[in-house]
């Protein structure tokens, strides 16, 4: 059960949290990722061909990645804090290197996923400070299933949690019926290997090679969206493996979320992934369940 007060420990301080700050954030992102999802589906659900735009990057973007943006920025806004959203403005490093607390948010990420109409998508919202995610909420609205995790305080999922274009839960409704992650006490049988569905190098399959050379049997898992990290909270696939490009919206609260329920988020060359660098790009990773054996 969520204790009174938390503490985030940092090479800088240690700040605490009061049980009534914790509430405040947590309620914000749960409610802005429910209200996110409900325009999600909306659009999703339309029956419209969806008109898709090319960013700067060549990645794509539609009204879904647009309207989500929107809505949750205007719903975090009364908490003042900054937001750093991967449909928001370009922010110079100058601009954010300071920044304690801040909200980090991929408003639709696997907007590929989206496109195809695979309903692989989902919301995620994380409360940074001092550049590691502190606060962690992803939902998948297409399934229904809303994941969400507090430094210190575990990791937990909900089910059946429908979008809600008003949505206003509180802090005890959320914890209502919540299931503490993850939800085994063992790895899989065969092991199960996640790589993403739309974006795998040669780099991936060489990776899963090697892992199946110690596990002959494991089976590969295609996923999108950050819902992976939440799979490997709770227990529905064993590793991750990721060599193709992601920033740092797809993976903080992702990772927080699966740090609580005893995972490991590492860079493939050994050390954490950081964030609020200059470049917001990730390097290559691997997602290990709490049940993975080196």
């Amino acid at each position: 059960m969520i204790t009174n007060t938390t503490s985030f420990h940092t090479k800088k301080t240690t700040i605490m949290l009061t049980q009534e700050q914790i509430e405040f954030f947590l309620e914000k992102a749960y409610n802005a990722a429910l209200r996110a999802g409900a325009r999600i589906l909306e659009i999703y659900n339309d029956g419209i061909d969806i008109e898709v735009n090319l960013k700067s990057d060549r990645t794509p973007i539609t009204l879904a990645d647009r309207d989500s943006h929107t809505l949750i920025k205007s719903y975090l806004g009364p908490t003042y804090i900054p937001l750093l959203s991967e449909e928001g403005r370009d922010l110079l490093y100058e601009e954010r290197r300071g920044w304690d607390f801040f909200w980090m948010v991929d408003p639709l990420d696997g907007t590929k996923e989206f496109i195809k109409g695979n309903g692989e998508f989902t919301v995620n919202i994380a409360l940074m400070y001092d550049n590691r995610p502190q606060i962690g909420v992803t939902y998948v609205p297409y399934i229904n299933k809303i994941y969400f995790a507090v430094t210190g305080m575990g990791s937990y999922l909900k089910r059946d949690v429908v979008p809600d274009a008003a949505s206003e839960q509180s802090y005890a409704a959320i914890l209502e019926g919540a299931e503490r992650l993850p939800l085994t006490n063992q790895a899989n049988e065969p092991l199960r290997i996640a790589v993403s569905r739309s974006h795998n190098t040669d780099e991936t399959f060489e990776y899963i090679t090697r892992i199946k050379q110690q596990y002959p049997s494991a089976v590969v898992i295609q996923q999108g969206s950050s819902y992976k990290f939440c799979m490997l909270a709770e227990g529905l696939v064993d590793v991750y493996v990721r060599t193709s490009p992601t920033s740092e919206w797809d993976t903080a609260a992702g990772e927080v979320i699966l740090k609580e329920a005893g995972g490991r988020v590492e860079q493939l060359a050994g050390g954490p992934l950081n964030y609020n660098k200059e470049s917001l790009k990730n390097p290559h990773f691997i997602c290990k369940s709490p049940f993975w054996k080196d």
